[in-house]
């Protein structure tokens, strides 16, 4: 870690948190969802899949499952054998599957067949965890979540805004240093910027935009 971050006050840490997302925003405009959805329903069957697979892949799988089963309704009614073949290239989808005939059904059963919109209820979803929940609740309805994918873990450790390894123990360091307002649009570019530039293997420093404010930077 470069020196002028091993001592570094929560003030300051914070001061950087809002430098890096202005630079991001400016590099990344405009980001939002990177998955294709129509409603809160298709959004949250497009998260579950996306686990460990690609967003181009789940773009390219979605539309036939959604125009074959549109609701919750329908796709509780599903088999899924039927399922499986409709998302037969996605990783674990037969696992995926299951839990998308069961959300379905569990949505059906006790939610009138909407998603719903609190934390809670959304983790009580068969195949629905914490990261899933807070896309769908940030992108659907507009309820700040900070999104803790294997791109915001890898980050948020790089960056110097956690020195956790499990999701939920990153998800509370940045909730305290970032303001609700950030926590979905923030999850978003760190996200993005970690694609573009700061994989896991080989980060870009080089041309990095925020490199003067990252204390894993490389200085060669």
């Amino acid at each position: 870690m470069l020196k002028q971050y091993r001592n570094e006050s929560h003030l300051k840490r914070r001061v950087r948190a809002q430098q890096v997302f202005d630079i991001l925003v400016r590099h990344y405009p405009n980001v939002t969802t990177f998955l294709n959805h129509g409603s809160p329903f298709q959004l949250l069957v497009a998260v579950i899949l996306s686990a460990q697979c690609t967003d181009e892949r789940i773009n390219r799988v979605t539309p036939d499952l959604f125009d074959t089963f549109p609701t919750a309704e329908s796709l509780a009614a599903a088999d899924p054998d039927h399922v499986e073949q409709l998302i037969r290239s996605v990783t674990y989808y037969k696992t995926k599957a299951n839990h998308l005939v069961a959300m379905a059904l569990k949505l059906t059963e006790q939610f009138s067949g909407q998603v719903p919109c609190d934390l809670e209820s959304l983790v009580s979803l068969p195949g629905v965890g914490r990261k899933t929940a807070n896309v769908v609740l940030g992108q659907a309805f507009g309820v700040p979540g900070i999104t803790v994918d294997t791109h915001v873990n890898r980050l948020s450790r790089r960056l110097g805004f956690s020195k956790r390894s499990e999701a939920i123990g990153i998800e509370r360091d940045l909730m305290e240093l970032w303001p609700p307002e950030l926590w979905t649009p923030f999850s978003t570019q760190l996200i993005v910027h970690a694609r573009a530039v700061c994989p896991a293997r080989s980060p870009k420093c080089q041309v990095c935009a925020i490199r003067h404010l990252c204390p894993s930077a490389s200085t060669t």
